[in-house]
């Protein structure tokens, strides 16, 4: 209800006969604090220096010096869940985000879209005079309502930020990203050759709004969620950063293991007794791996640490700006990772995570012959299962998979004027829901039971402030369940029982799992199970978890085949079989653009050429990682295909192009599974020809790229141009006619979703 529904004055017939009045205005708390969420993504719990790891993160460590760090902290294991806990203080399946928004199904607990009867804490915070600003990662917008002609009721500013710049979906190119401001796309402020590389421009854009703000309103507290890129693939870091870590990760995964293990023991982060849990079998020794396979292995972690350092140092540059200010000794600032650390990139690491589920894998010969790319702009890089291991000392499994390894994350809290601690640990058992309530609490707020006139659910998590000043206090929860991708898990009390459900299990049977059991609060490794030993404690969790399950919407529990899922029927807008677009208009999330794979289709773009000709780009989909692209250049039309950065296919005009109008195409003619011959043609008259033998199965991008019309906004897809490329003549449109119906393979969009979450 607006402020001025109940007007406070008198309404006369004439101004002399009436009372003016005003709305008292919004007053923050007195000496209310500011709050910075910093959400880093794939980091796992051993990852931070001051966590047991030997790569540099001194701003993190500073503020872990200057404050808390809660060692017993979990989350979902996932990526869009955790950031639904964090930002509402529900467990994830109450608000519909059982899994990442491109997993969604047709149930309560996983249909992907957060209502508004489960309140952001910006929708929480701004009613009470705060300024709330979003940077960087987003990802809790469903895949179809990204694109530039959807509803914006699910983007960041419908759900109480005033501003926001960063990226939507589960990842982005860090040299060339999808960007969005407020409610529009927009290029990056400059080219990846100009030294651009996003977590600089995050923590511009943060300091940028803070310094806005605090030059009108220099006492407007703000809540500013700082999500940076890093550390989820591709693991890119400009070059002198890599640089820093030659040589650093020679000895391997498993010395770097026993190492951290023995820094964290020593620094009191683990329970007394806590033990190494024994690297997997699937994961090879690191003394089993022949010298080139060690020596590329060893760069893939460089340019991981080398990813964290950078991310860490900018996020240090935002609170650097903060003391400048005089803010920083009254801002409450968490620092927490999304899940445990990822193991996408398989057994050896991976040089583009596109190929797989386009057919195509990444060889050990390859990325030792493009050593010296990793962690560059051409590649989509992320380290191997080794590493990934190594990252969740002294844990079980990974991201994803509800072990501790995959929920078990690093959490740090820091608030010089609120809490007196300085330097210590905390074990008490937190959760991501947890953070929300705790900044209530801070604030001495009750949470709001309307918002925008809508009542408003109960939140799950409980504060932990409590624990700030006093380490010894108990904890405020007991009792917590877990479930992704049929894994699950339930705490109580010190305990934990988990179940491990394989991805893609085709025949699931929930009733014969083998629950495993666990004594955390001795055992924190999960290395002894005492399921055969302790009968009754092991029935007991159970039975609790399914009935935390029923009350949290968990249920239909569901592990069917992911092809499933993405062959599952839902409402859609009419198909079509002609898209045009138009020069002057944003980028085309690849999910809204035409869908051309393993379909015969023509492109055909209404140009005027001048009389010094042109050149530019006239369609392009991807980037240098896979795609397409239709253009002119040095008077000849082209088009090239690039497979997954593997092969490039290319047709080249022979005839130039003469002044005046033209109409430029190509035409696509399928031949068999995947490929297909290709024609060019101007004014209808073939003037080149070739064949596509291997074209794109099942997505060009992975880092949301997008189809432009005129101009590429990102990487180029093809080294004949730098991007943008703009078409130098009159472009009109480009129409593009498809034939046969779309086609999806769902079990590798589905293995797509789950790698770039």
């Amino acid at each position: 209800m607006s402020e001025w529904a109940e007007f406070g004055g008198v309404v006369g017939r004439y101004r002399k006969d009436s009372t003016p009045w005003w709305p008292e205005p919004v007053q923050p708390p007195a000496d209310a604090p500011n709050v910075l969420v910093v959400l880093l993504d794939d980091v796992g719990f051993a990852q931070f220096g001051c966590f047991g790891s030997d790569i540099a993160t001194p701003t993190f460590d500073r503020l872990a010096a200057n404050g808390l760090q809660y060692t017993n902290f979990h989350t979902t294991a996932l990526c869009s869940p955790t950031r639904a806990c964090v930002l509402t203080g529900r467990n994830h399946h109450r608000v519909g985000m059982g899994r990442i928004t491109d997993l969604a199904t047709g149930f309560p607990g996983y249909h992907g879209r957060i209502g508004k009867e489960h309140g952001f804490v910006p929708e929480m915070l701004g009613p009470r005079g705060y300024a709330t600003y979003a940077v960087g990662k987003w990802h809790l917008t469903p895949d179809d309502e990204r694109h530039l002609g959807a509803s914006r009721a699910r983007w960041p500013l419908a759900r109480g930020f005033d501003r926001f710049y960063g990226f939507f979906g589960g990842e982005t190119h860090q040299f060339a990203p999808a960007l969005v401001y407020d409610n529009h796309r927009v290029a990056p402020p400059r080219s990846w050759e100009d030294g651009y590389h996003l977590s600089e421009d995050i923590a511009d854009r943060a300091i940028e709004f803070v310094a806005d703000l605090d030059a009108a309103e220099p006492a407007k507290p703000f809540f500013v969620y700082l999500c940076t890129g890093a550390c989820h693939s591709p693991h890119h870091a400009p070059p002198n950063w890599i640089e820093r870590y030659r040589g650093r990760f020679d000895a391997g995964w498993d010395r770097w293991r026993a190492e951290t293990f023995a820094r964290q023991r020593e620094r009191g982060l683990l329970p007394e007794g806590t033990e190494l849990s024994p690297r997997p079998d699937w994961v090879p020794a690191w003394d089993s791996l022949p010298t080139d396979e060690q020596r590329v292995a060893a760069r893939f972690m460089e340019c991981f640490a080398a990813f964290l350092s950078h991310a860490d140092h900018h996020v240090g540059r935002v609170l650097d700006f903060l003391a400048e200010v005089g803010r920083l000794d009254n801002t409450l600032v968490f620092v927490l990772s999304d899940n445990g650390a990822s193991s996408e990139g398989g057994v050896h690491g991976s040089l583009n995570d596109a190929r797989p589920w386009n057919l195509a894998g990444s060889a050990v010969a390859e990325a030792v012959a493009r050593i010296d790319e990793l962690g560059g702009p051409r590649v989509h890089n992320n380290y191997p299962w080794g590493w990934t291991v190594a990252g969740n000392t002294p844990f079980r499994r990974w991201k994803r998979e509800v072990h501790e390894g995959g929920v078990a994350d690093p959490l740090i809290v820091s608030w010089p004027a609120g809490i007196r601690a300085r330097g210590e640990t905390r074990h008490q058992y937190v959760h991501a829901v947890d953070i929300a309530p705790t900044i209530l609490d801070v604030l001495d707020a009750e949470p709001p039971a309307v918002i925008d006139g809508i009542e408003q659910t109960r939140l799950d998590g409980v504060s932990f402030a409590r624990t700030f000043d006093n380490a010894g206090t108990a904890t405020a929860r007991d009792t917590q369940y877990f479930e992704m991708l049929g894994c699950r898990a339930i705490y109580h009390d010190g305990w934990k029982a988990v179940v491990y459900q394989p991805l893609l299990d085709e025949t699931p049977d929930f009733g014969e799992d083998a629950w495993e059991l666990y004594h955390v609060a001795q055992d924190a490794s999960e290395c002894h199970d005492l399921a055969a030993e302790e009968p009754e404690k092991l029935r007991e969790l159970v039975a609790l978890w399914w009935r935390e399950a029923e009350a949290n919407n968990v249920l239909p529990l569901d592990n069917a085949p992911f092809d499933a899922i993405f062959g599952e029927e839902r409402p859609e807008h009419g198909a079509r079989r002609r898209y045009v677009y138009y020069p002057f208009a944003g980028p085309v999330t690849e999910e809204a653009a035409v869908n051309v794979r393993n379909r015969s289709h023509r492109i055909t773009a209404d140009v005027d050429v001048p009389a010094g000709g042109a050149e530019g780009i006239l369609l392009a989909q991807g980037s240098i990682l896979g795609g397409y692209v239709l253009f002119v250049r040095q008077g000849l039309l082209h088009y090239a295909h690039n497979f997954v950065g593997l092969e490039q296919h290319r047709i080249t005009a022979t005839a130039e192009l003469t002044p005046g109008p033209h109409t430029l195409a190509f035409r696509f003619d399928k031949t068999g599974e995947h490929q297909g011959r290709g024609t060019l043609l101007v004014d209808g008259d073939e003037v080149g020809a070739g064949d596509v033998p291997h074209f794109t199965p099942t997505r060009f991008s992975i880092t949301d790229d997008g189809l432009t019309c005129g101009y590429d906004l990102g990487m180029p897809v093809v080294d004949d141009y730098r991007s943008p490329f703009r078409f130098t003549g009159v472009l009109h449109r480009v129409t593009v006619d498809v034939d046969g119906d779309p086609f999806v393979d769902p079990e590798a969009e589905a293995d797509l979703s789950l790698r770039a979450q």
